[in-house]
């Protein structure tokens, strides 16, 4: 991977929002005369936000200020609400920003994160460690349990004091000052390990010439990848670590040599010793997490950010992931070994090593059920999977989304959709940008570029954007996307459905402001709609004859839903091992990060140890996506998502009045209320593990 990224020029992808827009009015710091205030993207150019941040964020601290300043005695709403309420403008320059910083970047626009983030940085602790602002949400909080406010109204003021006390508000000065060096440094360094992640991702290219390489691929990757190439002005076949050529590569490709090459390249990311090596960024996060988990009392990272979970304890999540582990270390031994004979009787020799998993996966799965995901794709067009979620949408929750052509994007592949209830109240924007690019990072995720509030009958609908790395359209075929991208799909929509529906009073407690550990609820338990032929029968049509579906091959899929199951259990339980081995120690760490990273993960790992690759380097999860000493999540999530989907199976998976359960016991409440209640509100119960043990046949 010597081949860096270039640097976007007005000939070649230019900046996503044109040039320096210097000497003009800068749209950013205007009202927005768009439909439904939506971001004004063509009107923006690079040149504007270095300048929006700064005014925006003198006119937040003159909100503060007023808080600060007012005469008046302190109490919910001139301090708590109006707190909430100060620097809606600032918010939304930040949304806009950072959300193309990772969807649509260039050289330029890292260079102004970089530049930006301290002085977000220093913004943010201008507040939290403000003595007199502090003393007057001290007052209202110690006033709590005299003061008539309904559930959402003690969470703000509940999670307001804690966010203050966890940032710092009780420290001494030379406390104070170090807590400031400390989360300086950590924005800037975690915008610099995305960096160097994408910047390493871009880098790698695989270029074949030869026509006996391509052996075993499918005819669709063949194809992505000859159009790939040729947008790149080259002769061949040009793969590359981006989801939709990686990982059919590693599932098809017959030729082993070039499998290790390109999963070498994937594994060894920002592991090289250059300018994007994330080692030393690393270890230098983990200590300043470590420092400011100890200038707040705490022992650890994680016992500091565990202190706002569900999970609650450092304890309790190893002991959950233990107990999973335990449950699944068995049957994950059974399939590798599975694995292995079957290569051996397809005439491997030797051990089974990671870039052979798929591909032997893939063969072996095959003649299990008599079917490969590449039969599933030609169902799977993506005009007829949106439609599909849209479909779903509407029968669980009412909702009708019309694409609107005169509202803004930041990318012609970018569609915007209007989203109304059934009786036409506006609900929300929703973006949809589905594509890779260089100038976006790898994966799937949700995002929004205006949080949903209803203060003093002010309704504020939310703009929410779901971005992804689906495979696209070629020559001779329109998109088809693998059976995984389709649950991909549904897991960003329920985010996205989470932040859409949400019906609160403030932005602090709307959407997807929830607890880590919960957050991934709504979107988990959306995929379970897959695996459904009521569902699949709405939309899956071959693209060319229009056929639906065979109930066959949908029955093959569903029989292959517990396929190593056990397998993606432990390596998901691997990952959370790891982050927990960075961030519940007292200790910063130190030495080699390979022998660190397999020492955490040894128990859940069935492989042997590949030279040069290391999972850190590249693990954006926890390192700048916040997810740190929280990757369990996903595991958490499955239990409630598992058990929360068995009461759709009970009643009908298109039962309404369970939709509608869901929808105002979860969807809508955002983080109003404590999750566990929000939970029992829907299930009558607190979860357990039986619904997901049973879905993945480990039982």
């Amino acid at each position: 991977m010597t081949k860096q990224r270039p640097t976007h020029t007005d000939s070649q992808n230019p900046p996503p929002t044109g040039g320096r827009g210097q000497g003009e009015a800068n749209p950013l710091l205007q009202p927005f005369q768009t439909i439904h205030q939506t971001a004004p993207f063509h009107s923006i150019k690079i040149g504007h936000y270095l300048s929006a941040f700064d005014a925006a964020i003198e006119e937040a601290w003159k909100e503060i200020k007023a808080i600060i300043d007012n005469p008046a005695d302190p109490d919910f709403i001139n301090t708590i609400v109006a707190l909430d309420l100060a620097g809606e403008r600032l918010e939304r320059i930040k949304g806009i920003f950072f959300n193309l910083n990772s969807a649509e970047t260039c050289d330029e626009m890292q260079d102004i994160a970089q530049e930006i983030a301290p002085k977000l940085s220093d913004f943010g602790n201008d507040i939290t460690l403000n003595e007199k602002l502090f003393a007057r949400i001290n007052t209202v909080f110690n006033q709590r349990e005299s003061l008539v406010l309904n559930a959402e109204e003690k969470t703000l003021l509940e999670k307001t004091y804690r966010r203050f006390v966890r940032s710092g508000a009780n420290l001494n000065e030379a406390d104070k000052a170090k807590y400031r060096e400390i989360t300086k440094e950590l924005s800037q360094l975690g915008l610099k390990y995305q960096q160097n992640v994408l910047a390493e991702t871009n880098a790698f290219e695989l270029l074949i010439t030869e026509v006996k390489d391509l052996s075993g691929l499918p005819e669709s990757v063949v194809e992505l990848a000859a159009q790939t190439a040729k947008e790149k002005n080259k002769e061949g076949w040009l793969f590359n670590l981006q989801y939709p050529s990686y990982v059919p590569f590693l599932k098809y490709a017959g030729n082993r040599e070039l499998r290790e090459q390109i999963f070498r390249a994937s594994s060894s990311r920002a592991n090289h010793g250059n300018e994007n090596d994330n080692n030393e960024i690393i270890k230098r996060m983990v200590e300043l997490r470590l420092e400011k988990a100890h200038l707040l009392g705490f022992q650890t990272h994680a016992e500091y950010k565990l202190q706002e979970r569900m999970a609650e304890t450092p304890e309790k999540v190893t002991r959950f992931l233990n107990d999973l582990h335990q449950e699944s270390k068995p049957f994950a031994a059974k399939e590798f070994a599975e694995v292995q004979e079957y290569a051996e009787k397809s005439g491997f020799i030797g051990l089974v090593q990671r870039w052979d998993w798929a591909y032997y996966s893939e063969k072996l799965k095959s003649e299990k059920y008599n079917f490969t995901e590449e039969e599933v794709k030609p169902y799977l067009q993506l005009e007829k999977v949106i439609e599909g979620i849209f479909g779903l949408a509407k029968r669980l929750y009412g909702l009708r989304l019309h694409e609107n052509k005169n509202i803004e994007v930041y990318h012609p592949e970018v569609t915007a959709y209007e989203v109304f209830d059934e009786d036409d109240r506006f609900i929300a924007v929703l973006y949809l940008d589905f594509f890779p690019r260089e100038g976006k990072r790898s994966g799937a995720w949700m995002t929004d570029y205006r949080s949903q509030s209803n203060v003093n009958g002010n309704s504020v609908r939310p703009h929410v954007s779901l971005v992804t790395n689906f495979s696209k359209t070629t020559e001779t075929a329109p998109s088809l996307l693998t059976f995984d991208e389709v649950t991909t799909f549904l897991h960003e929509f329920g985010h996205g459905l989470h932040g859409m529906l949400s019906q609160c009073q403030f932005s602090g407690t709307s959407g997807t402001n929830v607890y880590w550990d919960f957050v991934e609820l709504p979107s988990q338990i959306h995929e379970n709609w897959a695996y459904e032929k009521e569902w699949l029968d709405t939309f899956a049509v071959h693209y060319q004859t229009g056929a639906r579906l065979p109930k066959e091959l949908i029955r093959k899929i569903q029989d292959a839903q517990k396929f190593q199951a056990a397998y993606q259990m432990e390596r998901q339980l691997s990952f959370a091992m790891l982050d927990m081995a960075y961030h519940h120690r007292e200790l910063p760490v130190d030495g080699d990060l390979k022998a660190f990273e397999m020492s955490a993960i040894v128990s859940a790992d069935l492989f042997e140890p590949v030279e040069g690759s290391l999972q850190s380097t590249a693990f954006s999860h926890i390192f700048s996506g916040g997810y740190d000493a929280g990757y369990y999540s996903y595991k958490w999530a499955e239990v409630l998502d598992a058990d929360a989907f068995s009461v759709f199976q009970e009643h009908g998976i298109f039962d309404r009045a369970t939709a509608d359960s869901f929808r105002k016991n979860i969807l809508e409440k955002g983080g109003s209320e404590h999750p566990m209640n929000l939970y029992k509100s829907f299930r009558g119960q607190e979860p357990t593990v039986t619904a997901l043990l049973k879905r993945n046949g480990l039982t």
